[in-house]
């Protein structure tokens, strides 16, 4: 294999990993919309992927590259080890998730629990920068509970990028482990956007990314005056026609398909393989809801996969139909 280098640039852009929503279907929705953005798998456990059903969790498209996958774990061993199985699955980055908040990741000790143990952290990357030769990198809070930020964020950053960690991805808000859900823990505690600059400041040579409430692209440019990277969520899932933009806006390039009825189109024979291969046809199009917000018969558009998609044998038809329910006018449009 090819000794890969990573640069800052390789970040500029990237889909957030999401539980439930950022699966191989979605993945490859999104890559029609943008060459250049980097997507993350939803984040694997450690335990599922040792024992689990490897080819079912980690299999994708090859044309999602630059796609990166996003471990879920504590153990050194158990890490490096899954980093590796990732690897040769043909990934181009593993990413240690130190973010999330739910109650089942507090249990499993990982996810944002770990900003308390930035020395566990470390060993963890460095075990899996031994095991692998694609970048490992590293998606965290700015802290935990009654964590100050500036202490925090500053002594997990600098534990993990010793330990050889290739870049940062942070949420720039704190998580709450005691007293408020996974939910509530994307929007209740306040975004401190500076924190993350002040973050990039103090490390100019590591590349930062941001990511947490960020809605569209001229919200990207704005933090790209202070940071390497920035990462949209919730913006890019619900509202994907924002993704048409990257390329040009972001890197001066085409994007693979103008509008959403072009994304449509493209996507039709992978569909179609899909359905060959037993998947059902809801599966793919649960992520497909906000394709049009905003554009004349987007109601339509969603009430029909909703009636029609989740039947058993639903066909590629169903998704046509949806389609020829919308108007010609782009949501891009409707949003300037």
């Amino acid at each position: 294999m090819t000794e890969k280098t990573t640069k800052s640039y390789d970040f500029l852009f990237s889909v957030a990993p999401m539980l439930d929503w950022t699966d191989r279907h979605c993945r490859m929705f999104h890559r029609l919309m943008t060459r250049r953005g980097r997507l993350y798998t939803e984040m694997l456990t450690t335990g599922a992927i040792l024992h689990g059903d490897r080819r079912r969790l980690l299999a994708f498209d090859g044309r999602e590259h630059p796609v990166a996958l996003q471990l879920g774990g504590s153990d050194p061993r158990d890490l490096a080890a899954s980093a590796k199985i990732g690897e040769d699955f043909g990934y181009d980055e593993i990413n240690l998730n130190v973010g999330c908040p739910s109650d089942r990741v507090k249990e499993g000790r990982f996810g944002a629990c770990l900003m308390a143990e930035p020395a566990l952290v470390a060993a963890c990357v460095e075990a899996m920068k031994a095991a692998v030769r694609i970048p490992v990198t590293v998606k965290c809070r700015i802290g935990i509970d009654d964590q100050d930020p500036e202490a925090a964020l500053d002594a997990l950053a600098r534990a993990v990028v010793a330990a050889g960690a290739d870049a940062l991805i942070v949420h720039a808000r704190k998580a709450w482990l005691s007293g408020l859900s996974p939910k509530e823990n994307r929007d209740i505690p306040p975004l401190d956007y500076d924190r993350v600059y002040r973050l990039k400041a103090a490390m100019p040579g590591v590349a930062v990314i941001i990511n947490g409430g960020i809605g569209s692209l001229a919200e990207a440019k704005q933090h790209l005056l202070h940071v390497d990277g920035v990462m949209l969520g919730r913006a890019a899932y619900q509202e994907p026609w924002r993704l048409l933009g990257v390329d040009y806006e972001l890197f001066g390039e085409t994007s693979p398909c103008a509008t959403m009825k072009d994304v449509f189109e493209a996507v039709m024979p992978y569909v179609e393989r899909e359905l060959a291969a037993g998947t059902r046809l809801h599966a793919i199009t649960r992520h497909f809801v906000g394709a049009f917000h905003g554009v004349p018969g987007a109601r339509a558009f969603r009430r029909h996969l909703a009636e029609h998609g989740v039947k058993a044998g639903a066909g590629v038809d169903v998704l046509r139909d949806a389609v020829a329910l919308v108007g010609e006018r782009s949501p891009a449009a409707v949003a300037a």
